[in-house]
């Protein structure tokens, strides 16, 4: 089965549209607290963004890797970097890690064909 790195962000935003709405003060502080951590500061929100994909591995989540693999391409990671930050997540996180390497280089490789296109 092969997975659709693209279908798995879409289909996230489009089931969490109602609870967005019927939980908007909790949903605002996730919002918040997300763009004030990734804003760039000591550290570029590049590296940040390779640091959350790292532990999106670790954490074995796909929508997680999904968009924030999407927010590498946008921010215009490389192969290289994204290589490097999944060498390091393998190195952490041992054989389960390496599985879901595979899915970022998926979701990378995906999500660059389609700014591409």
């Amino acid at each position: 089965m092969r997975k659709s790195f693209t279908e798995i962000t879409h289909d996230i935003k489009t089931r969490l549209m109602p609870f967005r709405k019927e939980a908007k003060e909790p949903m605002a502080g996730f919002d918040a607290m997300a763009k004030a951590a990734m804003s760039d500061g000591v550290l570029s929100s590049l590296q940040k963004e390779l640091i959350a994909t790292g532990i999106a591995v670790a954490a074995r989540c796909d929508g997680c890797i999904g968009f924030h693999v999407k927010s590498l391409v946008r921010l215009g990671a490389t192969r290289e970097q994204v290589n490097e930050m999944l060498a390091v997540a393998v190195y952490m996180g041992g054989g389960p890690s390496l599985m879901h390497a595979a899915d970022v280089l998926r979701a990378y490789e995906e999500f660059t064909e389609n700014i591409i296109k």
